[in-house]
This record gives C-alpha cells, structure tokens and sequence, in this order.
C-alpha cells in the first residue's frame, strides 16, 4: 500500500496488501524487489521502537542484515527498476543508521515524527543532554 492504495507487482501482477512490520522488501509471489515506502519509518525499517534511547547492537545488526539483502552489488543482473530500488533502499538504510546511532539527528527526527517543526535558524550543534530532556518531557 503506498498512500493508501493497493499495488499490483510490476513484476509478477500480484496485488500487494500493506506490509506490516517488518517492511516487505521482495514480492511473496516472484521476489521481485519492491520500491522504497514513500516517508519511510527510519525506526521501523531497522526495526526499534521510536525512543531516544536506542538499541545500538539491534540497529547495528539491523542494518548488516538490510544491507546483505538490499545492496545493489546484489542486483546487478537484474532488471534496471530493481537496480534502482535497491540504490534508493540501500540509501535508506545507510541514512537510518547514522540518524538514530546520531543522538542529535534521533531527537530532531523524533521532533520531526511527532509533528514539531524546528524554527528557522534553530541552532543543529544543539546540546544532546538538553534536547533529550526535552524529548522526556
């Protein structure tokens, strides 16, 4: 399901129904590799829960597994639309993973998912200890 919608495989015809947790990255039916979910959950893709303080080891090892399987050495003998899928899934993962192991980018990313926008010229090099209270609360 993309925006809400169900898709038909461009590989294979089968119509897809939403994935669940973990995202769904081949087809059941033909295993072809599907297209990234627009707006990605980064947490979800590797698999934590949305917090501040996260599984270092389970992100770690989260992201070997998703790179083995998605990384597009992997798909060079296959059609060109899984060659790019693959760019842009491996491309995901690598920004999850320095998103959520950054304490910075975790908390503005969280910021982000629950709906508060940063005002223009909000300083970046912001104090993790202060924004992760900040989260706390």
């Amino acid at each position: 399901m993309r925006g809400g919608t169900l898709e038909r495989n461009a590989s294979c015809g089968l119509v897809l129904a939403p994935a669940l947790q973990p995202p769904r990255f081949f087809c059941p039916s033909c295993r072809a590799l599907q297209p990234p979910v627009p707006r990605a959950d980064l947490f979800r893709l590797l698999g934590c829960e949305r917090s501040f303080q996260v599984d270092v080891g389970l992100i770690q090892q989260r992201f070997r597994s998703l790179q083995r399987a998605l990384h597009p050495d992997f798909f060079s003998q296959r059609p060109q639309a899984e060659q790019n899928f693959s760019k842009q899934h491996s491309s995901l993962a690598n920004k999850a993973y320095r998103m959520l192991l950054s304490p910075l980018s975790c908390g503005l990313y969280l910021l982000e998912l629950n709906g508060v926008e940063l005002e223009k010229g909000t300083d970046p090099e912001a104090d993790p200890e202060f924004l992760s209270e900040i989260i706390k609360h």
